[in-house]
């Protein structure tokens, strides 16, 4: 007999986790949203992001494993699947020996290191000579990356989805068992629930994940081409700020961020902040705009997204709701993207677990 599964929220987590499931026999599912791929909203993590690969989990950790597990399927679309959405792109990560201690270069402290651990595991990885550092940099190192359009990668997980079967429901849950009320399952009963709220596991009842919080990111996208992905690792305008560069697949346009504002929940983006992000990137990235100012910037639109930060890291458990089975994958933060086969590949793995679990019983 078949499970019915719901799963709960349409970002990335979510779609990922539908679509691993749906390349499985014996399990129905409808994924049931509030937000769903096509809307902006400050709820809705996924579309804002930029999206790519540059992994900051340590070593040795769950969050490297399941980092370590996504760069194989993203590599893939990106090499044999254009219409995902995915292409790759060379990556400089540039380190300032000031930065050491600051919010942001402890943020990228793996990702700093001139031996971490993926690079094993992305292709061209390398450390660039000194002479070939700009003004300021004390070191870079430079590997094959991918950036991935979010305006068209969600949008083709809901289409593999959609061709493996699974069901799309608009539904907004004020309690996570609601995701189990009559008429949101067709075949009645749901077996299990996968719950893929991110940020706003914070406020599901039966959840109320006080460790998750918001961390807010503001962007600009612009039309000009960086020619390649860049990441410093701080800034002289404050711990919570940052500076990267990416340009999106299939005429995306290009990141400019950022911020890295934990527990702020402002959805509008700031003034001055897109100001001083403009500056650091023509600053970092002279391409952008042939060495002239930030005026040469063709701004698409400025945007917020607030990442779900969990302390502790990605939630990935399996526990009993009200007699309900759940099995949770949330709390990514910023990782969302680059760990997300990885994650959603270990939550299903606790529901095949789950299932053969209750056969032996």
């Amino acid at each position: 007999m078949a499970k019915n599964i719901v799963v709960i929220g349409a970002g990335v987590a979510g779609l990922t986790t539908a679509l691993l499931l749906s390349r499985k026999s014996g399990y129905k599912i409808v994924v049931a949203a509030k937000h769903m791929p096509g809307d902006y909203d400050i709820e809705y993590a996924s579309p804002w992001a930029g999206a790519n690969y540059m992994p900051v989990s340590i070593s040795g950790t769950d969050a490297a494993e399941w980092d370590k597990n996504t760069w194989g399927p993203l590599e893939d679309l990106a090499r044999n699947n254009p219409g995902a959405g995915v292409h790759f792109q060379e990556c400089e990560i540039h380190n300032r020996a000031k930065d050491v201690g600051s919010a942001t270069a402890n943020w990228f402290k793996e990702l700093l290191s001139s031996n971490p651990w993926f690079a094993k595991v992305v292709p061209n990885f390398r450390t660039l000579p000194k002479e070939a550092l700009g003004e300021g940099i004390d070191s870079a190192t430079v590997f094959t990356s991918v950036c991935i359009n979010t305006a068209i990668y969600l949008p083709w997980l809901v289409s593999q989805c959609l061709s493996n079967g699974v069901i799309f429901k608009r539904a907004v849950f004020d309690h996570i068992l609601d995701a189990t009320a009559s008429g949101i399952h067709p075949n009645g009963r749901v077996d299990l629930v996968v719950n893929c709220t991110g940020l706003m596991a914070s406020k599901l009842g039966g959840v109320q994940d006080t460790t998750v919080v918001p961390a807010r990111g503001q962007i600009v996208i612009v039309r000009n081409d960086a020619g390649k992905m860049l990441d410093m690792s701080g800034t002289d305008d404050g711990d919570e700020e940052a500076c990267y560069v990416m340009t999106r697949a299939a005429g995306g346009g290009t990141i400019l961020g950022g911020s890295y504002q934990k527990g702020n929940w402002e959805s509008q983006p700031d003034p001055n902040l897109a100001i001083r992000i403009m500056k650091r990137a023509v600053k970092m990235c002279p391409a952008l705009t042939g060495g002239k100012g930030i005026e040469h910037l063709d701004i698409i639109r400025h945007g917020v997204g607030l990442r779900p930060v969990r302390e502790g890291g990605t939630r990935i458990e399996k526990e009993r709701i009200g007699g309900v089975l759940v099995v949770h994958n949330y709390g990514a933060g910023g990782a969302g993207y680059q760990s997300s086969y990885g994650c959603a590949q270990a939550a299903v793995d606790l529901i095949d677990q789950a299932w053969n679990l209750q056969a032996k019983l």
